[in-house]
Formats: C-alpha cells, sequence, structure tokens
C-alpha cells in the first residue's frame, strides 16, 4: 500500500466560533469519514494554525489557506482519491474548500 498526505485547504473557522451544536455534527461527520475508509486511515492528522511562508529570498509571505492534515493509504492515486470521496470537509458545497492528495514518496537512501 501506497502512503498519502491528504491537505485541507479553505478559510477556516476556529473551533470556539462554531456553535456547540454545529461543532458536534462537524465532528460526528468526521468519525463518519474515519470509520467508513477504516483501514485506509493512517494517522487522523490534526489541524494546524497561524501558517507563515517563508520565501526563498529571505521574505515572509503569505500561507497558503492550508489547515490541516492526515494520511491514508491506498493501492494508487485513485484508491487514494475514492478515500476522500464525501469527505466532510468538503461538505460546505461551496467551491472554497478543497483536499489536495499527493503520495508521499520514499526517501532516496544515501
Amino acid at each position: 500500500m501506497k502512503k498519502f498526505i491528504i491537505l485541507y485547504n479553505g478559510p477556516a473557522t476556529p473551533m470556539e466560533d462554531i456553535p456547540p451544536e454545529k461543532r458536534e455534527d462537524i465532528m460526528d461527520a468526521w468519525k463518519v469519514w474515519m470509520d467508513r475508509i477504516e483501514d485506509g486511515l493512517v494517522d487522523a492528522g490534526q489541524p494546524m494554525v497561524d501558517g507563515r511562508a517563508v520565501v526563498d529570498d529571505g521574505s515572509q509571505g503569505t500561507a497558503l489557506q492550508l489547515n490541516g492534515y492526515s494520511i491514508i493509504q491506498a493501492d494508487d492515486m485513485n484508491g487514494a482519491i475514492d478515500l476522500v470521496k464525501d469527505h466532510p470537509f468538503l461538505a460546505d458545497k461551496t467551491g472554497k474548500f478543497s483536499v489536495q492528495v499527493y503520495e508521499l514518496a520514499p526517501m532516496p537512501m544515501q
């Protein structure tokens, strides 16, 4: 099985700004997704906050709207894409949110 990192991209709302009943619905949706993909989930990951970009000229730029990650496993990219279908991060249906999927390549031995 190959490993894939999925990066959650979109405008984040701090959890403390989400009403408790909606927060519970969101967490329930994540549990449903994690239960659905079962052994495909390697690491549920965690949220990311306060991103910064360091540019190759030494300056700082605007970070992307990445606000979390998970690591999954599948036979190939198509299998990984199947695992993120109906992902709760994509529930908004506004086009503002995406799940970026990258295969994790093995590090070459030195």
